[in-house]
């Protein structure tokens, strides 16, 4: 069963706007969509600092949808930055299509603001990370996916200068 979803639908907005339509202190999960997995992350209640969460396998949209809207709810969510996979000249391929259809058939079912974040070469700089730290093929294979949405999500926040001092 879905989690109780807000008075409002999703707002599909512009990473610009995220800050205006969050409540203090209101966590933001990173959604890294593969084929065969989701990989999540979630910040700090500050939003400074993205950790990796977990990787759920794929399944039919409504147990992805129900698994990813609990957690939403347990770690109080306000927004989901969604991995974008566009193709390196920035077009968008069959997998941002793929994303973006993940994305028209959750706002509905969810009142969190969503945005979406161009994650080109996301997974290839954490595989690269991950071989740089000595990590074996299974514990890349076990990891890459969360740790690539932690890395999608530390994007967007940096982005929007949390936890910036002046």
């Amino acid at each position: 069963m879905l989690p109780p979803r807000s008075d409002m639908p999703a707002c599909i907005c512009e990473i610009d706007e995220l800050p205006a339509l969050l409540a203090p202190q209101a966590r933001l999960i990173g959604v890294d969509l593969g084929e065969k997995t989701i990989g999540l992350a979630l910040s700090d209640v500050n939003r400074t600092i993205a950790s990796p969460l977990e990787t759920l396998p794929r399944g039919k949209f409504k147990a992805d949808a129900e698994k990813l809207l609990a957690l939403a709810t347990k770690f109080g969510v306000g927004g989901l930055v969604i991995g974008l996979p566009k193709n390196m000249d920035g077009s968008e391929g069959p997998s941002a299509q793929s994303a973006r259809a993940f994305v028209r058939n959750l706002s509905p079912l969810t009142g969190l603001a969503i945005v979406f974040w161009d994650e080109r070469l996301s997974t290839a700089a954490v595989e690269r990370t991950l071989i740089e730290a000595d990590a074996s093929r299974r514990r890349r294979d076990e990891v890459v996916d969360k740790v690539a949405a932690a890395y999608i999500l530390q994007g967007a926040l940096d982005r929007l200068g949390y936890g910036k001092r002046e």
